[in-house]
């Protein structure tokens, strides 16, 4: 099954995590894709990610213990080698995320304004990431 939210369809590196093993995002990972990924993890959990991490687009220790919670609430695990979660964004947890995206990404009623997917620029400088979630959650109208 394809990744179908904004925020992860099309991208490379989270294409490639649905696909092989050898694609998944662990510990240690930097870049735009971690970035992305703590973005959804705030918005969909409320994360609290180090703000070391989010400036330089770190999967360090606070953004491995946000995935190891995300996947516990939701009780991911691959039960034919695991009995309990980690904190690897592998093939179940990145379906999972997107799911959920893609689900709060839908408009509630016909003319609801659509949230844009997360994008982090290139080079942000100390613009923090929960800020531009702040942005990109649709605003409630009276």
């Amino acid at each position: 099954m394809a990744l179908r939210s904004r925020t992860f369809s099309g991208d490379p590196s989270f294409e490639a995590c649905l696909l092989r093993d050898s694609a998944h995002i662990t510990p240690g990972a930097q870049g735009d894709h971690v970035a992305k990924l703590q973005g959804v993890l705030m918005i969909l959990d409320g994360a609290l990610i180090s703000d070391a991490e989010l400036a330089t687009r770190f999967y360090g220790p606070s953004t491995a213990a946000a995935v190891l919670a995300y996947k516990r609430k939701r009780r991911i695990i691959n039960s034919s080698y695991q009995t309990h979660a980690d904190d690897i964004v592998g093939k179940l947890t990145i379906q999972a995320l997107d799911d959920e995206l893609q689900m709060r990404q839908q408009p509630t009623e016909p003319s609801a304004p659509r949230p844009c997917a997360i994008h982090v620029p290139p080079a942000h400088g100390s613009l923090r990431v929960a800020s531009m979630i702040a942005r990109l959650r649709p605003s409630k109208r009276a």
